[in-house]
Order: C-alpha cells, then sequence, then structure tokens
C-alpha cells in the first residue's frame, strides 16, 4: 500500500472577489476524506453522467460524495432509484406531492408516486470536479 503524500494546506483562503494580500503562511495538510467523509461506513462515490443538473453545479463526469445516513430532507440533492433506474435530483416535498427537480431548463421534474417504485439512496455532500484536462 503506498503511502498518501502531504499536501499544503493553506486555511487562511484566497480571495474570489477583489484580490487580498499574499498570506502564504502554512496552516496544515489537507485530508479529503476527513473533510468529505462524516460516516465512512454510509458514505459512497459516484461518478455523475449527463447534464440535468448543471444548475447546480454538477457536471458530466464529476464525483458525487453521498451520504446514506444523511436525513433526506425537502431541497437536498439526493441520488434516487426509479424502476430500478438511478439518477441524480433534487427532491422537492411539497404537501402530499414529492418530485425530483432537475436542475437544467431542459429536462421535466419527475413526479414520485407508488407506482414509480422510488428508492432513496443517499444525500449529496460534496461535489468534486476537474477544471483542467
Amino acid at each position: 500500500m503506498s503511502e498518501t503524500p502531504s499536501i499544503p494546506y493553506f486555511a487562511e483562503g484566497v480571495a474570489a472577489g477583489f484580490p487580498s494580500p499574499a498570506v502564504g503562511e502554512l496552516n496544515d495538510t489537507l485530508d479529503l476524506n476527513r473533510l468529505c467523509v462524516r460516516h465512512p461506513a454510509a458514505t459512497y462515490f459516484v461518478r455523475a453522467r449527463g447534464d440535468s443538473m448543471t444548475g447546480a453545479g454538477i457536471d458530466d463526469g464529476d464525483i458525487l460524495v453521498v451520504d446514506r445516513s444523511a436525513t433526506v430532507t425537502n431541497g437536498a440533492i439526493i441520488i434516487a432509484a426509479l424502476n430500478g433506474e438511478f439518477t441524480v435530483k433534487r427532491l422537492e416535498m411539497r404537501e402530499k406531492k414529492v418530485r425530483l427537480l432537475p436542475e437544467n431548463p431542459a429536462y421535466l421534474p419527475i413526479e414520485i408516486t407508488p407506482a414509480s417504485g422510488a428508492e432513496f439512496f443517499g444525500v449529496v455532500t460534496f461535489v468534486i470536479k476537474k477544471m483542467q484536462a
């Protein structure tokens, strides 16, 4: 088994708006498992396919961190199965209606009915994306 290299972590951050003076002070190292995985026994990774969630910042090829132990709440982005087919969508629960909402206007919401055989497989807690090839 190979050892994971220690990668520097600058906790001060970098400005995403107006530039700020460079801090340059190394605070620690960052373990992405510790950051992204709260419940290791209930967490899995899955690759997103398609473009139905681009408005939520989820693009084709992104890696989703999914926590099966997280409470599924209204507005959460979840992994669901409908008649055995898996999808990632935003959950909407209103009055007596439950729908899976895409984040791309090219797609229609999916109403959850008893006939849809819907099962929920966890809440997306992080998105890991590659910015350059």
